[in-house]
């Protein structure tokens, strides 16, 4: 089971993984100075609200960088750097929230990055910020004070409420607090502010950097928020859905037959973009009918197993999404093409049952924020119940972790360039709810062409949750927003490598929404000149 979650985990790295190994964007501007970067504390202006409990400075020899916490990695080639922790309260509130700032000793790129968390992890655990450092960027990254990945022990009293303080951090304030730090701390070691900020996540990173669009756009230049659990309020809740529905029903699908239904579904739909190659280009359109598949034979560890109409029922509640008993929809499910086993998992009890395996972090937001009891049973879970649950947590967190504010407009007055790309296959944070978002702010803001001026999504087939960081293939984000940012050229596609359904590697333009790739009708399918992008047809 660890195994599993480990890996469950760790593909929603935002982690910076963190992948964030940029070419093009880790061009120099101006290289500090030759002389000995002086590695000692500075003095640090305590931001708005806050006090400043200590400062620390350490040089750091680099070399390998071992991630700490449950997602673990490890950054390689790390340069020398001079680590300076600054740990901040907020009076009163009994908080301490740690920002660290990593500066490379030479090479320093002119550039600042901030990077951001994974799961209740509201920031890097270390990989990204070597990764980053190994491309030239001084890093910063906070703790927030709160704790590791699928740590919550943070979120309730003694008196059992919720506490509100480190939510607040996780939420938004303390990515504003790290970036007003971590900008001095680059300031007072170098001599010099950086000519540019960045700030770049996936998950719950991918939230903050929408957070920090949302609440505070004077913060950075460029923002690479990729498959970002905005709508928190709702998608975590919305992702329990499928344990719900298999609860209710008492049927639980193997993970042999969840496979079956996905790969049948792939296979219907693979041609809809004119290229059979495993690859699903708009999942949105694919109508595959999960009843198909009823009476099927399976072979699952060696057992033959038949898919049964109540198994197609509950693959059919998970792709349809989250309803009310009267039938009105309340989220986007579970993409077509995704792996079902990320949220509809299951495991079997010594005595032989059969129950439901929930993803921890949809299952600790509704134990811990709505429930208030660490303890309480999510099989217990009605239709009805469910609906209450989801509306309890529109009307209690959406003000303060909804991370759904479409008013954009202080972002783009200010300059800022917002990028994200987000995986077809999405397993965890359904790829919808950013359409969704994407449709908000051209509503509030005049449209696409204007939007598009400042704020692109780009969508990425045969990708899990954040995918392009190594595990479905790779996309250079961050030197499309750097060009973007400082060299006016907006990304009209963004060049990546997929892998398709054999493993092999192939190469992909992403196209900016709401296009899709489709096949030209002649060309190799692994090249990307294959395909052109188009609006998809209405379906």
């Amino acid at each position: 089971m660890r195994r599993r979650l480990l890996i469950a985990i760790a593909a929603g790295v935002p982690l910076a993984a963190a992948v964030y190994l940029p070419t093009a964007s880790a061009e120099t501007q101006t290289p500090a100075s030759a002389t000995p970067l002086n590695c000692a504390e500075v003095p640090v202006k305590a931001p708005s609200g806050t006090k400043v409990e200590s400062v620390t400075a350490v040089r750091d020899a680099g070399g390998t960088i071992k991630g700490t916490g449950l997602l673990g990695g490890e950054a390689t080639g790390v340069p020398a750097f001079c680590k300076v922790t600054v740990t901040v309260t907020h009076p009163g509130e009994g908080d301490h929230a740690k920002i660290s700032t990593w500066l490379p000793e030479k090479g320093w790129n002119g550039r600042f990055q901030a990077l951001g968390g994974s799961a209740y992890l509201a920031g890097d655990n270390g990989v990204g910020m070597g990764n980053a450092v190994k491309s030239g960027y001084a890093a910063t990254t906070t703790d927030a004070g709160v704790g590791d990945a699928l740590d919550v022990s943070w979120a309730l009293k003694s008196d059992g409420t919720v506490n509100t303080t480190p939510l607040k951090n996780f939420s938004y304030r303390s990515q504003h607090e790290a970036a007003v730090v971590g900008k001095q701390v680059v300031a007072s070691v170098y001599a010099k502010r950086a000519a540019y900020s960045y700030f770049t996540g996936c998950s719950t990173g991918g939230r903050e950097g929408y957070a920090e669009a949302q609440r505070y756009p004077d913060d950075y230049d460029g923002i690479l928020a990729d498959a970002p659990a905005v709508n928190w309020d709702e998608f975590e809740v919305a992702t329990l859905w499928p344990q719900v529905v298999m609860n209710n029903e008492k049927t639980y699908p193997t993970g042999c037959e969840l496979d079956a239904f996905t790969n049948a579904a792939v296979k219907a739909c693979d041609t809809l973009d004119g290229a059979k190659d495993g690859l699903v280009n708009d999942p949105s359109r694919c109508d595959f009918d999960p009843r198909r598949l009823i009476g099927t034979k399976v072979v699952c560890d060696g057992k033959e197993l038949t898919i049964t109409a109540a198994d197609a029922s509950v693959v059919r509640k998970i792709w349809d999404g989250p309803r009310t008993t009267s039938g009105k929809k309340l989220w986007s499910g579970v993409p077509i093409t995704a792996d079902l086993k990320g949220l509809a998992g299951s495991t079997t009890t010594p005595d032989g049952t059969v129950v439901g395996a929930p993803f921890p972090v949809p299952q600790f937001w509704v134990t811990n924020w709505l429930k208030k009891d660490p303890s309480f049973d999510i099989s217990k879970i009605t239709y009805s119940e469910f609906t209450r649950l989801f509306k309890q947590s529109q009307a209690e967190y959406d003000k303060v972790i909804g991370t759904d504010d479409p008013d954009l407009s202080g972002f783009r007055a200010s300059g800022g360039k917002l990028l994200t790309w987000h995986g077809q296959d999405d397993q965890y944070i359904p790829t919808q709810g950013t359409v969704e978002y994407r449709k908000q702010v051209e509503r509030e803001l005049g449209g696409a062409k204007k939007v598009d001026d400042f704020y692109r999504v780009f969508l990425a087939p045969g990708t899990s949750h954040c995918g392009l960081n190594g595990q479905d293939g790779s996309a250079d984000g961050l030197a499309a927003l750097t060009s973007w940012v400082e060299h006016g050229k907006a990304p009209k596609t963004l060049p990546a490598t997929l892998i398709a359904a054999d493993g092999k590697p192939v190469q992909r333009n992403l196209c900016r929404y709401p296009e899709v790739p489709r096949y030209k009708g002649h060309g190799a399918l692994d090249a990307a000149t294959s395909f052109r992008c188009a609006v998809p047809s209405r379906h």
